[in-house]
């Protein structure tokens, strides 16, 4: 067997979109992923489905799953089995990340490697509380130091007396534990008590929450308001421009947690525009697109399609099947020349645009009844429909359609159902705490959550459900919703992705 490769990927600060475009790569090309607490698990979702995922330890002075001789040990394995490891490790590396150490184990025993520098939270986190490390008119240099040694450091080796009279900004990385010894020593070593201080705990993240002080009341901040790791602490002049130019945790939705329900290969869109607005997406996709039992009515129709006169979608997921399933077939978009296509709102268009598709026909209203009155003006009588759509659908527009003197061939070119992690996704996500609100962009969503739910057999499930906010895509869904026993207290408008997060927006604007 041929020797594998180890990649030492820095994870960034927290934020997934401080990843690295090679630490992407590396994710995607991976056989296994050795990650630690501090990397964002969001970014295993860029390593391929069958990928082992490795959870390596905790973070601070928490229990560790693994001694970092065992991280070593297990990384050699794995290589050595032939796989291409990531080592995804939270910042960079190589920064009070011991990857320095990883590195050497692997020169020891041979293996092949590569260092993919991270973003580093010595440099993010302050960023994303609106603190710049430097500045022209307040500093020019930056003094980065742990503020936990190891224990066999004795003494310590910081020179606390060139960093206080060195007129830098100081960070301290993993600064609570040793927080008050190492302010007192900077105090000591003559650094004023007025000088300005903050203490960030998970930057970068929806969590966030940054305490402004002085080197004299810092400490006494921190424990007051028990502030946890990870927690980087900056000390300067520069912390002052925070009250001007902080941004992230102005952001609309910012530290909402927000659970999306979409399939997993439909999610991204939706958490993606949340977190953008500062939101904690929490992905537990309860729904997935599978083949119907049966695809040969699916198949006779395509073998058919020079008779139609419409073919009609009304969904995204609609569409990949119907275009998937007309490639299979040893066909192409040739072979719709002669049909109309009908979109039942500008998502399902969109998605025909992204296959060079033009749809004919859009209703101003998003739904099955708003594309029913798009066709009276257009006269169908004795037109041929054909209506590739998911199992369970509506019966109304077939059924006025055929009213209205179309013959109408109705068939099923996909069903959905539970993913197989499903209730462990969401038994995860109820320990993790509170949610603010919920996402439905389907019936089939509400339904198949609260089934989901019901069957993690948690006592706490449907107070987590509860006390949550629930929003939802369109009337459609959030009469699904209320049927099922659930409050809905927002709807988008328009019925899209979009229209959702700015009815979220809304809902907390007005909190």
């Amino acid at each position: 067997m041929s020797l594998g490769f180890v990649h030492l990927v820095g994870a960034g600060p927290g934020d997934p979109g401080c990843l690295t475009l090679r630490g992407r790569e590396c994710l995607e090309q991976a056989d296994v992923i050795i990650y630690d607490q501090l990397a964002n698990p969001v970014l295993l979702n860029f390593a391929p489905p069958d990928a082992v995922r490795i959870f390596a330890g905790k973070h601070g002075s928490g229990p560790q799953i693994l001694t970092q001789a065992e991280i070593n040990q297990l990384i050699v394995e794995q290589a050595r089995a032939g796989r291409r490891v990531v080592r995804l490790k939270g910042g960079d590396p190589m920064l009070f990340g011991r990857g320095a150490e990883e590195a050497e184990a692997l020169v020891e025993v041979g293996v092949p490697f590569e260092i993919v520098p991270g973003v580093s939270s010595a440099l993010a986190v302050p960023a994303f509380a609106g603190i710049p490390v430097t500045h022209r008119d307040w500093v020019s240099g930056l003094t980065i130091l742990t503020g936990h040694e190891a224990r066999n450091k004795e003494p310590s080796r910081v020179r606390w007396d060139l960093v206080a009279t060195a007129g830098n900004t100081i960070v301290l990385l993993m600064g609570v534990v040793q927080m008050k010894r190492n302010l007192a020593e900077l105090r000591a070593a003559g650094l004023s008590d007025d000088t300005p201080a903050a203490a960030i705990s998970w930057g970068s993240t929806p969590r966030q929450t940054t305490l402004v002080g002085t080197v004299g009341s810092l400490a006494d901040l921190v424990e007051a308001e028990s502030l946890r790791p990870p927690v980087t602490v900056v000390i300067g002049e520069v912390v002052r421009l925070r009250q001007r130019i902080a941004w992230f945790e102005r952001r609309a939705l910012f530290g909402r947690r927000i659970l999306v329900t979409r399939a997993r290969h439909q999610a991204g869109r939706l958490s993606a525009a949340l977190a953008a607005l500062g939101a904690e997406p929490v992905e537990v996709p309860v729904i997935e697109i599978a083949d119907p039992p049966d695809l040969a009515p699916f198949r006779q129709a395509l073998e058919r399609l020079p008779v139609y006169d419409w073919i009609v979608l009304t969904s995204e997921n609609g569409v990949e099947r119907f275009v998937n399933g007309l490639i299979a077939a040893g066909r192409d978009l040739r072979d719709l020349h002669r049909a109309r296509l009908a979109a039942i709102g500008p998502a399902t268009a969109q998605a025909l645009a992204a296959r060079h598709l033009r749809a004919d026909l859009v209703p101003e209203e998003f739904v099955a009844e708003g594309l029913i009155d798009a066709f009276g003006p257009l006269g169908i009588e004795g037109q041929r429909i054909l209506l590739p759509r998911a199992a369970g659908a509506r019966a109304i527009l077939p059924e006025a359609l055929r009213a209205r003197g179309a013959q109408v061939d109705e068939v099923e070119t996909y069903r959905s159902r539970m993913p197989v992690d499903a209730i462990e996704r969401a038994r995860n996500a109820i320990e993790a705490g509170a949610l603010d609100a919920v996402t439905f962009t389907s019936s089939s969503t509400v339904d198949h959550l609260l089934d989901v739910l019901a069957a993690t057999g948690s006592d706490a499930a449907s107070d987590w459900l509860q006390q949550a906010r629930i929003a939802c895509i369109g009337p459609i869904t959030a009469a699904t919703a209320r049927r099922r026993g659930l409050q809905v207290d927002v709807v988008a408008e328009p019925y899209t992705i979009e229209g959702l997060v700015a009815a979220l927006k809304g809902l907390f604007a007005a909190d």
